[in-house]
């Protein structure tokens, strides 16, 4: 029976964070320059003072104009062609800007006409028929007159501040280096109150913006691992949000290409964290294409908007007052780290062995130990249906590959399941039956590939599951029956269920989700079958 007074099944929240405060698990590593670690701003040597409340100051640095680094509009080398007369003259793309932003702008053409007029190359390709509805349709009068003459002079005070701001060159984050007009406005109220807010109150904080990875031949061999599904703290959600996963690392279910269709029409997960967390989109600067087996970490943005609905039905809603701690580099203690999906044309193709093996491998990245501190198993993981809407991915599969990577990595997780109450339980329930026949990710690993192999519908994976656990059950006699022992020398707390065992006796320590069961003098084949570690019985206690 599940709790109806709860949304969530499984572990409680606080059985992920290994305490009862989700601020308790270990911080990230600290802001310090290195060789792969550029920083923009001032570090000092006494770290971040939140008592201080003053933004970081600027580092200083040598302008740069190459293919290794974000190309700035304030460089000297950006020139933009300018037609005077009969002649075509190169003019400091800068100085164009200045020009443009200085001027008042009392409306949404005359902002139009300033952005097109340092743009003239894209005059018949971008779109602002977005923008004009938002101002002369969408929002109340008082509340567009507000943005003209208080906002919009503040974030051109900004952008023209820009040279004084960033002072050091950005490297690209390189590898080894209107069908829904209605979720456009939405989108833009996003930002345009994200800069209301950065322009009446000068935000404090810093971000750590991180490309990780694992190469291909350090990616867990999934077949052989011996790691127990049931030992993975699993907490199932079905109301709340990836978002609301409070001290865990938050998934963002990215494009390779980062940020989507945020720019565009595009209006699901992805889109959606960046524009309630606006400061995320300067990641689409300077990050190139993901590759199969990394992602992109993000430490330390803040959210300042309240939303509802999702894709055409999405909705500013509100103003939020991000209350997230700050960590002792100054970054709010959140971290996002974005993955890509595999997108499948056909859905049966994701059972393949070779589509399998690829979302496990990315899927391992966002869980993996070594993206971050050595044997850091906290935070846990906040995610949900991963590549499950244009994507065309199986939540009943995603969930389980989730959760096998967050097993081999030793991370908690917490499943969220989109208002989805039968994806809810259906989750728990096969977590429950994994756990309780000891099922490891080798083991699941190998039912997941001899069901593609099957004529069974791909829509009964779980099923499948339990039709193959059940028959291994039938065949498999018990041999745990008998006198009941609490504990083994060597191995304290054991709880034991086994046959008389004489003193000296060897036998077989089988981990499961509930605690150890003893198996005596029995096949060495279980042994090799399932990896189990082999003790000597010195005496029952």
């Amino acid at each position: 029976m599940f709790d109806e007074e709860h949304s969530w099944v499984g572990v409680s929240l606080s059985e992920l964070y290994g305490s009862q405060c989700p601020w308790d698990a270990p911080q990230f590593p600290v802001i310090k320059p290195a060789y792969n670690h550029e920083v923009l701003f001032h570090v000092s040597d006494d770290g971040y003072n939140e008592i201080n409340n003053q933004p970081p100051k600027p580092q200083s640095g040598v302008d740069k104009w190459d293919q290794d680094y974000v190309r700035m509009p304030c460089s000297s080398h950006s020139l933009h062609p300018v037609v005077e007369g009969d002649t075509t003259n190169l003019k400091k793309r800068w100085e164009i800007i200045q020009n443009a932003l200085e001027k008042p702008m009392k409306n949404s053409q005359d902002l139009e006409d300033a952005i097109l007029s340092y743009n003239t190359e894209f005059k018949s390709i971008w779109e602002f028929s977005a923008l004009h509805k938002l101002f002369n349709e969408y929002l109340e009068e008082e509340e567009s007159k507000s943005f003209f003459s208080v906002t919009l002079p503040a974030i051109t005070k900004l952008a023209l501040a820009l040279p004084r701001l960033v002072q050091s060159p950005i490297p690209l984050l390189r590898l080894y280096q209107s069908g829904r007009s209605k979720a456009v406005l939405g989108k833009l109220k996003c930002i345009c109150h994200y800069f209301r807010k950065v322009c009446m109150k000068v935000p404090v904080g810093v971000m750590t913006f991180m490309r990780v990875s694992i190469p291909l031949q350090d990616c867990p061999e999934w077949a052989s691992s011996n790691k127990l599904i049931g030992g993975t703290p699993l907490h199932v959600d079905s109301k709340k949000k990836i978002e609301d996963g409070t001290g865990l690392i938050q998934m963002n279910f990215a494009n390779r290409y980062l940020g989507g269709g945020v720019l565009r029409r595009g209006c699901v997960q992805e889109e959606i964290r960046m524009v309630i967390c606006p400061e995320l989109m300067v990641s689409m600067l300077f990050t190139e294409v993901l590759a199969p087996t990394e992602a992109l970490l993000t430490i330390g943005c803040e959210r300042y908007s309240i939303y509802s609905g999702y894709s055409s039905t999405f909705e500013w809603a509100g103003d939020y007052d991000d209350t997230t701690p700050y960590d002792s580099s100054g970054r709010r203690r959140c971290a996002v780290l974005a993955i890509d999906a595999t997108p499948f044309r056909k859905p049966e193709d994701q059972y393949k062995p070779e589509a399998i093996l690829r979302e496990l491998n990315k899927a391992s990245v966002s869980a993996c130990t070594s993206t971050f501190e050595a044997r850091l198993s906290y935070p846990g993981v906040a995610t949900g249906n991963w590549g499950c809407g244009a994507y065309r991915g199986s939540p009943h599969l995603k969930s389980l590959l989730q959760i096998m990577a967050c097993t081999e990595a030793r991370r908690p997780i917490a499943y969220y399941t989109f208002d989805d109450t039968k994806l809810r339980n259906d989750i728990i329930n096969i977590y429950k039956l994994l756990s309780k026949h000891n099922v490891t990710v080798g083991q699941l690993y190998e039912l997941i590939l001899k069901f593609n192999e099957t004529d069974v519908p791909r829509s009964q994976l779980y099923a499948f599951i339990r039709q193959a656990l059940r028959n291994e059950e039938k065949s498999t006699p018990s041999k745990f029956e008998g006198h009941v022992y609490m504990g083994l020398q060597g191995v304290p707390g054991l709880f034991s269920c086994m046959e008389d065992t004489p003193m000296g006796s060897e036998v077989f320590i089988i981990e499961s989700g509930a605690g150890f069961v003893i198996e005596s003098g029995t096949s060495v084949k279980l042994v090799a079958k399932y990896g189990l570690e082999k003790h000597r019985a010195e005496s029952p206690l």
